[in-house]
């Protein structure tokens, strides 16, 4: 599976952009296991006890938070679990990521929390043919922030203002889209009322708007994301409000929300706005043990987490359980049992 994946993977030191981290067996289990086959003519199909733990981790864009996440989580998997080789793959997110888990194509995902719920109902219309019945959690992480940015020539300041104007609301059917087509039904609004909808990840939404070919773009992610932090400081821009009402409206997982003053260049003030958990989902097919150390050594070594992303200071032991979608792995359960939250 892991040659399989090596083409459509990201990452840095790799020329196809591959973040491996390995670990390897030492030279004397090498021999070992050489003086093994010799003497018994074991077959090459044959696994060793010892054989390599693959974990290919499922992110987002490279321009959104997942991405950087995803290689802080690889990095510390590939040192701190044993005989553990980890790979980061860049997807659309949270709808590809939970599709290709139900398929055994991944070992842990990030995933917006309607997603996954609507991931283990089979919501056709949101991209998920069946019930993904082998899903499992691990944990709730941070809260993804639905940010809506224009460009400050359109005029827009409101969510009202959008209509007749140009939106990118994300890769079709990614969760960012699923959030753009929530928020815009609690606003009494929908696509056929803007002047035109662009369905685009976030870097190539930026670029649009660089070139003044886009009006807004809508942002599912953590607080300072990479692709607005690029934007703000490369054009005159202003984040667009979401009331209250609208989370309210809404209903779980949505909440209310606040972008802080001073998230992104330029802007001078809080502005209300929505959000929805993420969560790091597993399924049913990995193993106990691994469940239990993806889960143990998230919550061990979040300075890590937090030094690739500042979002990853909202990821909190205390609220792993907040929310969660879909049953539990065992092995994460069995972890938070250790840690008095079961």
């Amino acid at each position: 599976m892991a040659q399989l994946l090596l083409s459509t993977c990201h990452a840095v030191d790799q020329p196809r952009n591959v973040h491996w981290e390995e670990t390897r067996m030492s030279n004397s289990m090498k021999k070992i296991a050489l003086v093994t086959v010799g003497l018994f003519g074991l077959a090459a199909t044959t696994t060793p006890a010892n054989a390599d733990q693959f974990i290919n981790i499922l992110t987002g864009g490279t321009s959104g938070v997942y991405y950087p996440l995803g290689v802080a989580l690889s990095k510390i998997y590939g040192e701190t679990i044993e005989d553990a080789r980890t790979q980061v793959q860049a997807t659309k997110a949270s709808v590809e990521n939970l599709n290709l888990l139900q398929q055994g194509r991944g070992e842990i995902a990030f995933a917006l929390g309607d997603s996954v719920k609507m991931a283990w109902e089979g919501d056709a219309d949101a991209g998920f043919k069946a019930p993904l019945d082998k899903l499992r959690g691990i944990a709730a992480i941070y809260p993804n922030y639905i940010q809506i940015m224009a460009s400050r020539e359109s005029g827009i300041t409101t969510l009202a203002e959008l209509k007749e104007q140009s939106l990118s609301v994300g890769a079709p059917k990614s969760g960012t889209e699923l959030n753009a087509r929530a928020i815009l039904a609690a606003a009494g609004m929908s696509y056929d009322q803007l002047g035109k909808t662009e369905y685009l990840p976030f870097a190539e939404s930026v670029e649009l708007m660089k070139n003044r070919q886009l009006d807004a773009t809508l942002q599912s992610a953590g607080l300072g994301v990479s692709s607005f932090r690029d934007l703000a400081t490369s054009l005159d821009v202003q984040l667009v409000a979401i009331p209250a009402e609208i989370a309210t409206k809404l209903g779980a997982p949505y909440v209310a929300a606040t972008v802080p003053a001073g998230t992104y260049e330029g802007q001078d003030a809080d502005v209300s706005t929505v959000a929805v958990g993420n969560f790091l989902i597993t399924h049913s097919d990995v193993s106990d043990d691994v469940a239990y150390q993806m889960t143990k050594q998230l919550f061990e070594n979040l300075p890590a987490l937090s030094a690739a992303h500042k979002a990853a200071d909202g990821v909190k032991l205390e609220d792993a359980l907040t929310g969660m979608p879909v049953p539990l792995h065992p092995g994460a359960e069995r972890y938070y049992k250790e840690k008095g939250l079961l």
